[in-house]
């Protein structure tokens, strides 16, 4: 078998905080009639993506795509310039499609091929649960909404602040957060999301403020690169902490595991290498003890790789799952993500075991976009 020829597809995310960011899909075609379907989506970068992931089509034409190791080292280790984020997910993005390639012509799931699975749902958490609420009444009326569906767990963002935090803020980030709690009960796990904007001793305020409330774990309560400021803060609080979206391969993670920085770590199957990648920082991750919930805020074949992923890792703690992007997952899925009760489980058909429907896409055309001021987090300083 041959790899023919690889073919982008691009459509309007779901807005979420802004209304601008696409989706990128590729499917990479071989002489045996079977084709497959990546994902590498990296939000208000999918121009330099695509550019990225057709410049590598080019080395892919006649390769045997059943040699998946070979080519993830050829994309990452014989270019000039490697590593980063457009390259690592144009890498992820023809990974996932080549392994969806290989299942489909073994007619296995990909998790088959990943030493199986190691159970049989994988317990989910809800993200953009929360869309248009700003008051605590509106977070009230949403998370009972979303628990009313079965979900058990759920994340959010409830400190919208500077660098520096001030105490207002902090104020109106604890009267969210315990509308929430009020409302859900105890028995409903409640994640926070700093989403790195804070400094270091901003992020002592709010972690002592949020020891009341039973927080299941704190996201990136510090900006990503200082992984020893990430350790020291780990050491000050009995709060889970977790990071690693912005983390590209096995080599920066190592960073997090020397530095016992967090408790939970959240790689991006679209960012990090792809599936093959994941597995790798999974297992180095077993080493130390450390759960994995891999980051999710893509589209619906990146939902469906990290699944196959967690069907297959044993230390897999939660998956992601943006609530807000379903409705848009069943027009262009073929086959779509099964969750009920707080759990998702995925089809046995051959490869991924659904396919994107191009016909679908047409409905959702790629959006315009200007770099940084289309983006929306504008409030780092």
């Amino acid at each position: 078998m041959k790899i023919t020829d690889i073919k982008i597809l691009k459509m309007s995310a779901q807005p979420h905080q802004s209304d601008t960011n696409n989706w990128l899909f590729v499917k990479i075609y071989t002489d045996s009639g079977i084709y497959g379907v990546g994902e590498g989506s990296l939000q208000y970068k999918d121009a330099a993506l695509e550019s990225e992931i057709l410049d590598f089509g080019k080395f892919l034409i006649d390769k045997d795509p059943f040699e998946i190791e070979f080519i993830w080292n050829s994309l990452y280790r014989r270019v000039t310039w490697t590593g980063g984020a457009v390259t690592m997910s144009a890498i992820s993005a023809i990974d996932l499609a080549l392994w969806d390639i290989k299942a489909k012509s073994l007619d296995v799931p990909v998790y088959q091929l990943l030493g199986g699975k190691v159970r049989n749902r994988v317990p989910v958490y809800a993200n953009g649960w929360f869309s248009g609420s700003i008051t605590p009444e509106d977070h009230s009326k949403a998370a009972e909404n979303i628990i009313n569906q079965g979900y058990k767990c759920l994340k959010f963002y409830p400190f919208q602040s500077k660098f520096n935090i001030e105490n207002k803020d902090i104020i109106q980030g604890i009267n969210l957060i315990d509308s929430v709690r009020e409302t859900v009960g105890n028995d409903i796990e409640i994640a926070v999301d700093i989403r790195a904007r804070i400094d270091y001793g901003s992020s002592l305020k709010v972690l002592n403020k949020l020891l009341p409330y039973d927080i299941a774990w704190v996201e990136e309560p510090l900006p990503f690169e200082n992984t020893e400021s990430l350790g020291k803060l780990s050491q000050s609080t009995s709060i889970p902490l977790s990071a690693g979206e912005q983390l590209y391969n096995r080599w920066e993670f190592q960073k997090l595991f020397d530095s016992r920085s967090v408790s939970i770590i959240q790689p991006d199957i679209c960012h990090a290498g792809g599936i093959s990648e994941l597995k790798k920082i999974s297992s180095a991750a077993e080493t130390y003890y450390m759960s994995v919930a891999p980051h999710n805020s893509n589209g619906p074949i990146s939902t469906i790789a990290s699944l196959h992923l967690d069907m297959s890792i044993t230390n897999c703690f939660k998956q992601e799952i943006f609530v807000s992007f379903l409705d848009k997952y069943r027009k262009v899925l073929t086959n779509d993500i099964n969750i009920q009760d707080g759990y998702a489980s995925i089809s046995e058909e051959p490869g991924w075991g659904t396919d994107i429907n191009e016909e679908s896409l047409k409905e959702f055309p790629p959006s315009d976009y200007i770099p940084i001021e289309s983006e929306p987090y504008t409030d780092f300083f």
